[in-house]
């Protein structure tokens, strides 16, 4: 243990969930890292997160003062929207478009194959919370109509007096003149100064006025929340670092608490600063998936593996994601519940089948699984804790799938309570029980394979090229069913996977995204005008590095353009390389988009003088890059004890599919396998919080980092199924 004298650079990565907080730890120096649980405190997360710290310092016989930073990943937007808990919102908007949220887009979402079926859901603001105020500026940001301040007075008391204080601002063509909204939003500080207010100038400078509406009103839901989350974390963090600690000397009270880095998850892949992101709160709304899908692209990527899809199975829902050379995709079309955020994320599907969803029989008869869950309070039958229902927890326990206990025997599962619910259940659908508990499994893997083509097959990518990353409690417990769905390459289990989301919280960058609008055809582009646009929007991305703390010299910029053939109405973004903007290098971002366009969607008219290229948004993201922690070698098992003797623990009837019945299967323990062994299927492969089915015709080797790859044996290779 360091002398008490010493002060050690230590990072720590806490994702909360919500049944465990979920922490990872990096010595920066000697390159430790120490990973952790504690109970999640849903009624104040901030106790968990603090009793996080501490026993994760605790391990590493450390203190608070060793500290050099805090990442944090938090569902407090998601769920809120997700939930539909958004409470009294205002609308301001452009006098004679006060129906913009009403009329919405005509496209119906996947799913209904006639509108007819489909009803519109209620929107984010009732029409009798919106408003408006004159004033018009067209495309190109030429003032029509000067902006009425007496009737945003009005507009600002209406507010005020009805105590609604949450506001959105969105004026038509914004994106290409703000000073409209910028005087609206002096006149609620003025008028209403307890309101809370977002304006889409700042929050998405880009054109199409539904979208840009939704997300600034998105931004304005969840900041309340999002605000006081943040700074209760940051306040309960900054006493525990003021408080006297083994490595302080003495007695540190009246001192003020130091600072320290300490920062909040993006959607986009990337962390900002507690202090900024509470001004930004709507790029968190996918801050917990989007650190697990890098921290698991970054392992994958070590162990030589580029296409990767992403699998990060939890209580309630899987998360999936595409990862490419260790990089996830991102997408500004996505949305969170029933609301369109055009943001910058990490392009992930969410799809209700985590442990604790609920396996049910329809008004036709049919068995269906999800996306109702039970939770982790009651939780699952064989929890034992009140619930009544039969899960996905409980099928996989009662066929021998996982052990009957969690965390390596902590927490003892009740076998017999999900065996009598599964029993229940079956009688009704009058099948035996096998084939109810098999019937509940294979539902659940096709729900998060039609997930995983979601992100794939349908982005233009061939799925057969792809190595599968399961990650979460319950991410890897139907792996080998989604390599036969989807004819996947094989499966890949980092180490600790219920830590990987917290994990990815120590490999991620400050990140920050800049976009303007800027319509333009390909022929007649002013490349000196898209020069200036780039210029500026990297002198904001710049200003916002140096306000984080990073010099000069380490911030990277990356751009990119989004591009359509003329008269279509969605974009394909494509990478735009450092440089001067001339005509070469328009040519150049021309043609990647003609490559990009054929990938995803079969076709390019490269070579159709007819069909001309339009540019419409420019983006510049800038990075402030931090130190990834090295993944460690495990030892290899040249020279060790034979793997049955070292790892090898028990043997137990498993069911895999109800026409075979059980078969008895080795249950092997994962801390004590070394590289190089290879387990094959029927296995089960256990650790402290997660477990591995290994199916017949399948094959375990564990590689040099101590990832668990499986593929088929060759004599099982199949093709995928329909």
């Amino acid at each position: 243990m360091p002398d008490a004298t010493t002060t050690r650079r230590i990072r720590i990565g806490i994702d909360t969930g919500g049944t465990f907080t979920d922490v990872v730890a990096l010595d920066e120096e000697s390159g430790e890292l120490v990973t952790t649980k504690t109970p999640s405190t849903p009624s104040n997360p901030a106790d968990g997160f603090l009793a996080g710290v501490r026993k994760v310092l605790d391990l590493m016989g450390a203190s608070g003062d060793d500290i050099s930073a805090v990442s944090h990943g938090t569902t407090v937007a998601t769920n809120k929207l997700l939930e539909g808990k958004v409470e009294a919102l205002g609308f301001i908007t452009t006098e004679g478009y006060e129906f913009i949220l009403e009329i919405a887009r005509q496209a119906v979402p996947d799913g209904y194959g006639n509108s007819y079926f489909w009803v519109k859901p209620a929107r984010i603001v009732p029409a009798d919370h919106v408003k408006t105020v004159g004033g018009r500026f067209d495309f190109e940001g030429n003032e029509i109509r000067p902006f009425d301040e007496e009737r945003a007075v009005a507009v600002a008391r209406w507010f005020k007096e009805r105590g609604i204080t949450t506001i959105g601002v969105c004026f038509l063509h914004s994106y290409a003149d703000d000073s409209h909204e910028l005087a609206m939003r002096e006149v609620l500080r003025r008028e209403h100064p307890d309101a809370i207010v977002s304006i889409s100038s700042e929050v998405l400078r880009e054109y199409r006025e539904y979208e840009r509406s939704m997300t600034t009103l998105v931004d304005a839901a969840v900041k309340p929340n999002v605000s006081r989350y943040v700074r209760n974390i940051h306040d309960r963090l900054a006493d525990f670092l003021a408080q006297p600690h083994a490595s302080s000397g003495g007695d540190a009270g009246g001192e003020a608490p130091r600072g320290f880095p300490f920062y909040v998850m993006k959607s986009n892949g990337g962390v900002l600063s507690a202090d900024e992101v509470v001004h930004q709160p709507i790029t968190t709304v996918l801050s917990g998936p989007a650190a697990g899908a890098l921290g698991a692209g970054l392992i994958a990527s070590r162990a030589g593996f580029d296409k990767v899809l992403t699998c990060d199975g939890g209580g309630t829902s899987t998360d999936v994601s595409v990862v490419l050379a260790g990089e996830p995709t991102l997408t500004t079309e996505g949305t969170v519940g029933a609301y369109p955020s055009k943001i910058p994320m990490i392009d992930v599907v969410t799809v209700g089948a985590g442990g604790g969803s609920i396996a049910w029989i329809s008004p036709e008869g049919s068995l269906k699984v999800g996306p109702q869950s039970a939770g982790a309070d009651p939780g699952p039958l064989c929890y034992a804790k009140g619930g009544t229902e039969p899960t996905i927890t409980d099928a996989h326990v009662t066929l021998g799938r996982i052990p009957p206990h969690l965390l390596g025997g902590e927490i003892p599962l009740d076998v017999d309570a999900a065996r009598a619910g599964i029993t229940e259940l079956a009688g009704r659908l009058d099948l035996d029980f096998e084939r109810c508990a098999t019937g509940i499994l294979e539902i659940s893997a096709w729900n998060q394979a039609n997930a995983l083509r979601q992100v794939s097959v349908k982005r233009g990518l061939d799925v057969r090229d792809f190595m599968l990353a399961t990650f979460g409690g319950s991410g890897s417990l139907l792996a080998c069913r989604l390599v036969d769905i989807l004819g996947l390459a094989g499966v890949v289990v980092p180490q600790n996977p219920g830590n990987v989301s917290a994990f990815g919280l120590l490999t991620v960058d400050v990140k920050n995204d800049y976009v303007q609008t800027a319509v333009a055809r390909h022929h007649s582009l002013d490349h000196a005008a898209v020069q200036k646009t780039f210029d500026d929007l990297t002198a904001k991305a710049a200003s916002a590095l140096d306000a984080e703390g990073f010099p000069r010299d380490s911030h990277r910029y990356t751009r990119t353009v989004d591009l359509r053939y003329f008269g279509q109405a969605y974009e394909v973004r494509v990478a735009a390389p450092e440089g001067d903007v001339d005509e070469a290098y328009a040519a150049g971002v021309a043609s990647r988009f003609h490559d990009e366009h054929r990938a995803l969607y079969g076709y390019d008219f490269r070579n159709d003088p007819t069909q001309q290229v339009e540019w419409v948004n420019l983006r510049v993201t800038g990075v402030g890059p931090i130190t990834r922690p090295e993944l460690r070698d495990l030892a290899g098992a040249e020279g060790a004890a034979d793997v049955r003797e070292r790892a090898h623990r028990s043997v137990r009837p498993v069911c895999f599919d109800a026409d075979a019945g059980y078969v008895d299967t080795d249950v092997w323990w994962r801390a004590d396998l070394l590289a190089g062994d290879t387990v094959e299927g029927p296995a089960v492969i256990e650790e402290f919080g997660s477990t591995v089915p290994v199916h017949p015709g399948f094959v375990v080797r564990v590689d040099t980092l101590g990832n668990l790859v499986i593929t088929k044996t060759t004599a099982a290779q199949t093709t995928p199924e329909a």
